[in-house]
């Protein structure tokens, strides 16, 4: 049997949608440890009130 030839990331595109940016992550900004907080303020207002 022969091995199925991959799609091509166009064809992976068109149905998906715009394809994710090709930054490396040593180029993208750091990460702020300021999200991290906005993110865990944000996880208790709005986590259900029968998981506190």
């Amino acid at each position: 049997m022969s091995q199925p030839t991959p799609p091509s990331r166009d064809a992976v595109n068109k149905i998906f949608g715009n394809p994710l940016p090709e930054t490396p992550i040593d180029e993208r900004d750091p990460q702020s440890p300021d999200d991290e907080i906005d993110r865990d303020r944000w996880l208790r207002d709005n986590v259900p009130p029968h998981h506190g």
